[in-house]
């Protein structure tokens, strides 16, 4: 391609739809399964989901979680279980948001938001500790003086979970398999390929 073809291009260019946005002022919407800032969940009568199980820590090609669990204490129980996550760190210098911590835990205790957009002032503030991670009395998301959060980044954190529960089979597309979330009860179920539909009342299946 010679110089003239290299303009013919860069010309016709000129007159496409442009694919850019004035970030931040404009934002694009965030799909659903969006992988963001992590969140520890709790169930609808408060106790923690966590149970200290570590899988999460285990599972993490990064290496940024870290999890120790500890004894329910017998009079003030944290969770449900025998043991609750007692220590629990994130190193967000380091995590991927490959989900994989999502896939592994057991009692859906760790979910991501929307949120993404993080302006530490130092180092410390990028390792998240579980006061950090847990959500508040209306299972929303502490939002830290360095994060930018914007309307719907709390919004479906467990989507990516229940998009691949239980092991992403198609059997349970459209099927509620899951616990309820302090603030938000029962999530309804996500529709996939095989999921019914208006257009496809056997979701493809006849």
């Amino acid at each position: 391609m010679g110089y003239l073809d290299g303009f013919r291009v860069t010309f016709n260019r000129l007159f496409e739809e442009r694919v850019t946005t004035e970030y931040p002022q404009e934002k694009r919407p965030k799909p659903e399964r969006f992988h963001g800032r992590h969140v520890l969940n709790r169930y609808e009568d408060g106790m923690e989901k966590c149970i200290g199980c570590e899988l999460c820590a285990g599972v993490c090609p990064a290496q940024c979680i870290y999890v120790r669990g500890a004894d329910n204490p017998i009079d003030d129980p944290v969770s449900p279980g025998e043991r609750f996550g007692y220590v629990y760190e994130i190193n967000y210098l380091r995590c991927i948001h490959c989900d994989l911590c999502v896939e592994a835990c057991p009692t859906e205790a760790i979910t991501e938001s929307k949120m993404f957009e993080f302006s530490f002032a130092n180092r410390q503030d990028a390792i998240y500790t579980k006061d950090e991670l847990v959500v508040d009395d209306d299972g929303k998301p502490q939002r830290q003086p360095w994060e930018l959060w914007h309307d719907g980044d709390d919004a479906l954190t467990s989507g990516w979970m229940r998009a691949t529960a239980p092991s992403g089979s198609a059997a349970h597309v459209g099927q509620v398999g899951w616990s309820g979330e302090l603030g938000y009860g029962v999530r309804s179920p996500e529709l996939g390929q095989t999921a019914p539909s208006d257009d496809d009342p056997d979701g493809g299946q006849g």
